[in-house]
C-alpha cells in the first residue's frame, strides 16, 4: 500500500514562493520507476486539476497555467517529488495534492497553499 505525505504548503503573498514536498512510503525500491508522480490541486467549488506530472519514463507535463513558474522534481534516493512554485498568485490558492499513478491512483491527504495580501 502506497502512502502519500504532503508538506510545506502555508500562507504567502504575491510574488512569493513555496515548495511542497510528498514523501512515498509502502514500496520497495524507488516508487519512480512504477508510479507516474503528480501535483494537484483543488479550489472551494472546483473541480480537482491537474498541476504538474512526471512519468517514471521522466517525461514532464505542467498545466499552461503554472508553466514557467512551477517546477516539479523528484529525489530518488528520498522517494520524495516537490513542486517548486515561485510567482505566486491568488488563483493559486487551493488545496494542493500529491498523486502516484499506475494501475491505481494513490493520494496524499493534502496540503492547503493560500496566496494573499
Amino acid at each position: 500500500q502506497v502512502q502519500l505525505v504532503e508538506s510545506g504548503g502555508g500562507l504567502v503573498q504575491p510574488g512569493g514562493s513555496l515548495r511542497l514536498s510528498c514523501a512515498a512510503s509502502g514500496v520497495s525500491g524507488s516508487i519512480f520507476s512504477i508510479y507516474s508522480m503528480g501535483w494537484y490541486r483543488q479550489a472551494p467549488g472546483k473541480q480537482r486539476e491537474l498541476v504538474a506530472t512526471v512519468t517514471s519514463g521522466g517525461i514532464f507535463n505542467y498545466s499552461w497555467s503554472v508553466k514557467g513558474r512551477f517546477t516539479i522534481s523528484r529525489d530518488k534516493g528520498k522517494n520524495t517529488v516537490y513542486l517548486q512554485m515561485n510567482s505566486l498568485r491568488p488563483e493559486d490558492t487551493a488545496a494542493y495534492y500529491c498523486n502516484a499513478h499506475s494501475r491505481v491512483d494513490y493520494w496524499g491527504q493534502g496540503t492547503q497553499v493560500t496566496v494573499s495580501s
